[in-house]
């Protein structure tokens, strides 16, 4: 795993982005067209702010993927990724080749995992952008994680650590709000991409971070497995990175 220290939040969304959007160019002159999975959650504002800014990125030529929705949420609620994601993504790049949204209020969620499954088999995923979880879970894979899951998405239960991080972050008002499921795509499929890019800032991720590089790698701590990916680069700030026994150079040093 590569791992760059930036001077801020800013500054790692702005790194993790030029990253994820040259190796999209990449895909693109090598195979015409490239295949990507984009995230939610706080720890994601600055990059897609940044990589949406790509006008040298063809987006006509990008399908996209995303990690995880809640279950039986509306893609209209506030806490909804899919809303997330339209007014933060791919309303921005209007000319997207598609967008494969989870329907997490699907009436049949056996059927949309088979459809997502069947869709991302024939889209090979070139990056895949992530964080890391307050309780070091990777998309919605809460501790313990399963690491040899045989599908590309399914249903999950949600741990009370990482309901309270959504109610920290202010997706709801209460606790009871948070929904105590998801459709999430799972650790194998993840590992199964080109490139992972982490942008995993501030000091309440540092905890997660140290576990991730410093500790087993373990079910316990899902996004450990992303030492064993050829190709997964880390991005924090300061306070990400402030548990870290061993601190990586920042960039300039």
């Amino acid at each position: 795993m590569q791992i760059r220290i930036e001077p801020d939040r800013n500054a790692v969304g702005n790194a993790a982005a030029a990253l994820g959007g040259d190796a999209i160019r990449a895909a693109i002159e090598a195979r015409g067209s490239a295949n990507i999975v984009v995230a939610t959650g706080a720890s994601q504002f600055e990059l897609l702010a940044a990589l949406v800014r790509r006008k040298d990125v063809d987006w006509s030529r990008v399908t996209a993927f995303h990690l995880d929705e809640y279950v039986g949420l509306p893609a209209s609620h506030p806490a909804s990724f899919r809303r997330y994601l339209r007014e933060r993504f791919t309303s921005r790049v209007p000319e997207l080749r598609a967008f494969h949204p989870i329907a997490g209020d699907a009436a049949d969620l056996a059927a949309e995992l088979a459809r997502l499954g069947a869709l991302i088999a024939r889209h090979p995923i070139d990056v895949s952008f992530a964080g890391i979880g307050e309780n070091g879970h990777l998309a919605f894979n809460d501790p313990p994680a399963d690491f040899n899951a045989a599908e590309a998405f399914r249903v999950v239960e949600l741990d009370e650590r990482c309901r309270r991080q959504q109610l920290g972050e202010g997706w709801f008002p209460t606790l009871d709000d948070v929904p105590r499921r998801a459709v999430s795509m799972t650790v194998p499929q993840v590992m199964k991409s080109g490139l992972v890019v982490l942008a995993v800032p501030d000091a309440r991720k540092a905890e997660a971070v140290r576990g991730t590089l410093e500790g087993p790698v373990t079910p316990m701590l899902p996004a450990s497995i992303l030492r064993r990916h050829p190709a997964c680069h880390l991005f924090l700030d300061p306070g990400s990175a402030a548990l870290l026994r061993q601190v990586p150079d920042r960039p300039g040093e």
